[in-house]
């Protein structure tokens, strides 16, 4: 004959589900009786004007009337300034590999390299070149962007 197929693991879980019924309904039996015996009803809790929980009603006196178009929700927008002018920085270009379309631009002034793509450039650049160009965030670091030749 075959065993059956409730497992001792099955049974104690059903067991749990039992007690877990009896104990909510045991529970709900006791709200009833405490609400029969207390007939004032649910306590309130009121926040003061600090934000404290306390149990007696804010002083109407003391409200404040705000007007729903004074309420901003988010972030307000930017005000526009006048655009920053940026100066053209100057440089010489060290490297400008026509065929791959990159190259390097070197800065008078700090000595640092930037590099350059072929997509930044507005006039036909070469090697020893001098350039105006400004500075743009890439991935990897600055571009040298809108380089012109001097």
């Amino acid at each position: 004959m075959a065993k059956s197929q409730v497992t001792f693991n099955k049974i104690e879980k059903e067991k749990k589900r039992l007690k877990k019924r009896e104990d909510k309904q045991k529970k709900k039996d006791a709200r009833k009786a405490e609400s029969k015996e207390n007939p004032q009803g649910i306590q309130f809790a009121y926040v003061d004007y600090n934000g404290n929980l306390t149990d007696t009603p804010p002083d109407p006196s003391m409200k404040v009337k705000v007007e729903a178009e004074s309420i901003e929700i988010g972030i307000p927008k930017k005000e526009h300034r006048e655009e920053e002018i940026v100066p053209e920085k100057q440089g010489k270009v060290s490297f400008f590999d026509k065929s791959k379309g990159f190259g390097f631009i070197i800065d008078s002034a700090s000595q640092e390299k930037y590099f350059v793509h072929i997509s930044g450039l507005i006039d036909v650049i070469q090697e020893n070149d001098k350039v105006t160009y400004e500075l743009e965030r890439g991935q990897k670091g600055m571009n040298a962007v809108r380089v012109k030749k001097i």
